[in-house]
């Protein structure tokens, strides 16, 4: 992974991507409740939403009582996040994350690790652990197929909203992701596979079936 790359792709289109889906959640009741569920399951402690784009899913814990801050890759997106909701944001790696070891007691990470190879993965996952407690949660999802690409397969984008970009999307196997963090120190608490635009419009998202990964640290 080119993470100059990766972060300058963000940079690019941080204002635009904010305007395209802050409101995203408003059309996606399967995402709320699974958000829902992480912020009863982590209430009374730290929680750090990673690769946390502009913000909109950090504010949505944040109104919610949890006490969360954002981390991303993408300074630019940190900026974004921290103007429009005021909450704490900070540019890092997911692979070296700048958290104390065992400082959280949820860590929240969704579309943020499919720009990741296997070895970054394994790298990140390795990170979640560390800085959970033991019974803390992490929740990440992914992308796992759309019409012409399946697990394993991925995408290259080298133009966004007319900026041009160089970034890389991975289509992850559930199964796979769950058994690389359980050899982190996961153990599976509940999955969720879904379709695309369940509860929305035919535009309201990329059109690929997703799964999300609540895993509970060892």
């Amino acid at each position: 992974m080119d993470l100059a790359q990766t972060r300058s792709g963000y940079d690019a289109v941080a204002d635009r991507y904010a305007a395209e889906i802050g409101d995203e959640l408003a059309g996606k009741p399967l995402d709320r409740g699974l958000l829902a569920a992480f912020a009863e399951l982590t209430a009374g402690g730290p929680v750090l939403d990673v690769g946390c784009g502009p913000g909109h899913l950090t504010a949505w814990l944040g109104g919610r009582g949890s006490a969360v801050a954002g981390m991303d890759l993408s300074p630019g997106m940190c900026a974004v996040g921290h103007r429009t909701t005021r909450l704490p944001y900070a540019a890092a790696d997911m692979t070296a994350l700048p958290v104390r070891s065992g400082a959280l007691v949820g860590l929240l990470c969704l579309y943020a690790v499919i720009h990741l190879d296997a070895t970054a993965r394994a790298a990140a996952y390795r990170e979640f652990a560390r800085v959970l407690r033991p019974g803390g949660y992490a929740l990440v999802a992914f992308h796992t197929r759309d019409a012409g690409t399946g697990p394993g397969g991925e995408r290259v984008l080298s133009e966004w909203w007319g900026h041009e970009v160089s970034l890389t999307f991975r289509f992850l196997d559930p199964d796979g992701e769950a058994a690389a963090m359980a050899g982190a120190g996961f153990q599976r608490a509940a999955r969720l596979d879904r379709a695309p635009n369940v509860g929305a419009g035919p535009d309201a998202e990329h059109a690929s079936e997703r799964a999300y990964l609540l895993m509970r640290r060892r």
